[in-house]
């Protein structure tokens, strides 16, 4: 087994952290996917710069320094989500989107608070493996070959051979010869990609299980005691190697990822990954003014307060056990939104309040927005459309007047119906071209250039934006 020295994690935590982006850069990035937001933008670009700050100070004053944790107030569809998650991207850095009411309170049947860095850890570590298998994946690479070519080619021992225990060292060396360079002509054949097609039979070591075979169902600690059981019965369970019949072109797949698996040195693949939870772990909870207490609760409601009790300890710091080890979350990033179009911020009880420091409010998108949105981030809505229809050979060309009418529609019917931010746009582009996405694979080549201006999207529309109830359904 090869193991990662110090070092070689030093180069590793080096190339994921944000050393280098200031603010202006990490906003910059971001606005190349999201429109507008500036305030957001900037809040997270600080928040980021902060954490790579804090590590370059000494120890003593580095553990006293805690994430200035943020609250996103906005409606639906303007952004919030996109931002954490092109943040996580940014940096390399363990992230996950979790909804604040898909947990229960501890005594209630359902997902507790804890279960989301569980997750997390599970993010990290499946971060740290990619990485680490791409630094070992030349030579897990050259073993699956050499696997594959003993099964092609298996070399047989003087005891199977014609000549036995024969002392005629002359004969033994030509027959030894003979099979290295019917190896290496097989190696040839085996590069090229002439045998890719022919069927081997290989031995396959079945994975532990990722997901659970059973569950215990219960309240505080049960995913605890879950895991606890799942890992003392993992070694007990059929774990006999299975023989598998796949063309050579997948069997080498399947052994070199076989092969990297076993070059891991699995504690430090788990040291790094917890690490990387401690010091770049990012934490979006959505939806967190579903949870926001109101006086008079009853019913459901009554478990909401004490989602926020139990959240608490977690963003204030705590250590949870996880199938990596122990997590402290004292350094975690944790990034709350909410449309708090009922409650409000200060809904939420005061300690919870008070470990979420930032507040930002997301502005309402506007019709330029939405035409920006259209064209301006690097996949932008626009390009995805014609990317695909592309595939059918058809050509889209959006004129000006075209966008406008479409950003026009998008913003018109938030206004008058339920305001779904961005997401408006993929309803109303979906129903303009949706004649062209049906009859596209049908059409000649001379009738695939499609000029999407504003009477065309009229033409498909115009009916529908006109009748409001039937506007209320479609759009």
């Amino acid at each position: 087994m090869m193991n990662m020295s110090e070092n070689e994690l030093q180069v590793q935590e080096t190339q994921i952290v944000e050393e280098d982006l200031t603010p202006r850069q990490i906003v910059e990035e971001l606005d190349a996917y999201i429109i507008g937001q500036k305030n957001a933008k900037r809040a997270v670009a600080v928040a980021l710069r902060n954490r790579m700050r804090r590590r370059k100070l000494d120890p003593s004053l580095r553990d006293e320094i805690y994430p200035k944790n943020i609250i996103m107030i906005g409606p639906t569809g303007v952004g919030k989500t996109e931002i954490a998650r092109r943040l996580a991207k940014l940096t390399h850095a363990p992230f996950i989107k979790v909804e604040a009411t898909k947990y229960t309170e501890i005594g209630y049947v359902g997902r507790d608070v804890e279960s989301m860095i569980r997750d997390l850890a599970m993010v990290s570590l499946n971060i740290v493996k990619s990485e680490f298998r791409q630094k070992v994946k030349d030579e897990a690479a050259r073993k699956a070959e050499e696997l594959v070519l003993d099964i092609l080619i298996p070399e047989t021992t003087p005891n199977q051979g014609s000549y036995g225990f024969s002392e005629n060292y002359k004969e033994e060396e030509e027959r030894r010869e003979s099979y290295l360079a019917t190896r290496e002509m097989m190696r040839r054949k085996l590069k090229s990609g002439k045998i890719d097609g022919q069927e081997i039979e290989i031995e396959t070591t079945p994975a532990s299980p990722g997901f659970p075979m059973f569950q215990v169902m219960g309240g505080s600690n049960m995913e605890d005691m879950d895991q606890q059981l799942q890992n003392m019965l993992g070694d007990l369970m059929n774990k006999k190697n299975k023989k598998r019949k796949l063309p050579i072109s997948e069997a080498l797949k399947v052994l070199s990822e076989q092969e990297a698996e076993k070059l891991l040195d699995p504690e430090k693949v788990n040291i790094e990954a917890v690490r990387r939870v401690e010091e770049l772990g990012i934490v979006f909870i959505d939806e967190i003014d579903k949870v926001a207490g109101r006086e008079n609760r009853s019913g459901a409601d009554v478990s909401r307060e004490g989602v926020q009790r139990d959240l608490l300890p977690i963003v204030e710091g705590a250590t949870i056990n996880t199938k990596i080890g122990s997590v402290k979350t004292d350094h975690i990033l944790f990034i709350a939104a909410g449309a708090f179009h009922i409650s409000k911020p200060s809904d939420l009880i005061p300690e919870l309040q008070g470990r979420f420091p930032i507040r930002v409010e997301l502005e309402k998108l506007n019709m330029d927005d939405f035409k920006k949105i259209l064209t301006a981030p690097r996949s932008s809505l626009m390009k995805q459309y014609q990317a695909l229809l592309g595939v059918e050979g058809c050509q889209l060309e959006f004129s000006e007047d075209g966008l406008e009418e479409i950003a026009k529609i998008a913003f018109d019917v938030n206004e008058k119906g339920q305001n779904i931010g961005a997401r408006r746009l993929n309803t109303i582009l979906e129903k303009v071209l949706e004649e062209i996405s049906f009859n596209a694979p049908d059409l000649k080549s001379e009738e695939k250039i499609f000029n999407i201006d504003a009477n065309f999207v009229k033409s498909r529309l115009e009916d529908i934006v006109s009748d409001r109830d039937l506007s209320r359904y479609i759009l």
